[in-house]
C-alpha cells in the first residue's frame, strides 16, 4: 500500500493494525530459550550426581537383603535318612507301575475294538447277498436278543425251519437277517456277538418260549 492510499485511508477514519508481540522462544522442556536446566546443574559434564548430594533411590536398610538375590544358606542341610529314601523310591516305583497298568488297559481297549471292528467287516462281507428276508413275510417270530426282546418277520415255512435249527437270525448294523445254519456257523465262528437268534431243536422247550407258533406277541406292545 502506497503512502498516498495509506493517508487517504487513514483520513477516512480507518486506523492501522498493531504490529504482534514477538513471544521469546521455548524449549521442548518449556523453559525460555537461553535459561539453564535447573536439573542439569546437580550433576557435572560427566553425568555423576553434584557434590553434596545424595544419589537418588530408595535408601537400603543395613541387614536387610535386597529384592531378587538370594539368601545365603543358614547353614549345612540335613541329609535324608535311609528310610526317607527307600520312601521315595517306593512311591516312585508304585507311581510308574500304575502308569505301566493304565496304558497297558487302554492298548489292549483299543487292540479289542479294533479286532471288533475287522470281524464285523468280515461278518458283513460273508452273508452279503444272502440274507433270505421276505418282504412279504407276516408272522412275526420274537427272539431275545442284548436283554431285550426283538423280532423279525417270516413266512410259514421260514418259521419251521427256524424252531428246527435249519435257520438263524444274525444282528448287522441294526438289522436282524434271515441266513442257514450253516452261515450262522461261519458267522459265529468270525464273530459269535452277530449271532441273533440259534435254535437247538434238542433243547427244552422252556428255553426258547417264542418257539411256539402258537405265541404271539401284540405288535403294538412296546418293550
Amino acid at each position: 500500500m502506497s503512502d498516498t492510499l495509506r493517508d487517504q485511508l487513514l483520513g477516512l477514519g480507518f486506523k492501522t493494525l498493531p504490529k504482534p508481540e514477538r513471544k521469546p522462544d521455548t524449549r521442548r522442556d518449556g523453559r525460555p530459550h537461553g535459561k539453564p536446566n535447573p536439573t542439569a546443574a546437580k550433576h557435572d559434564q560427566g553425568g555423576k550426581p553434584a557434590p553434596g548430594r545424595p544419589h537418588a533411590g530408595r535408601p537400603q536398610q543395613p541387614g536387610r537383603p535386597q529384592a531378587g538375590k538370594p539368601q545365603q544358606n543358614q547353614g549345612p542341610r540335613k541329609p535324608r535318612s535311609q528310610e526317607d529314601i527307600d520312601l521315595a523310591k517306593a512311591y516312585a516305583i508304585r507311581a510308574q507301575r500304575e502308569k505301566d497298568e493304565r496304558l497297558e488297559a487302554e492298548r489292549l481297549k483299543q487292540e479289542e475294538a479294533r479286532l471288533r471292528r475287522e470281524a464285523r467287516a468280515k461278518v458283513d462281507e460273508l452273508v452279503k447277498d444272502k440274507a433270505l428276508n421276505d418282504a412279504n413275510a407276516e408272522i412275526a417270530r420274537h427272539f431275545e436278543y442284548g436283554g431285550k426282546i426283538k423280532r423279525i418277520y417270516v413266512t410259514a415255512e421260514q418259521l419251521k425251519g427256524l424252531n428246527a435249527g435249519e435257520l438263524g437270525v444274525l444282528q448287522q448294523n441294526g438289522r436282524y437277517l434271515l441266513v442257514t445254519a450253516a452261515l450262522l456257523a461261519e458267522a459265529e465262528a468270525l464273530f459269535a456277538p452277530s449271532v441273533a437268534l440259534k435254535v437247538d431243536p434238542n433243547a427244552p422247550a422252556a428255553d426258547d418260549p417264542y418257539a411256539d407258533p402258537q405265541f404271539q406277541v401284540p405288535d403294538d406292545l412296546v418293550w
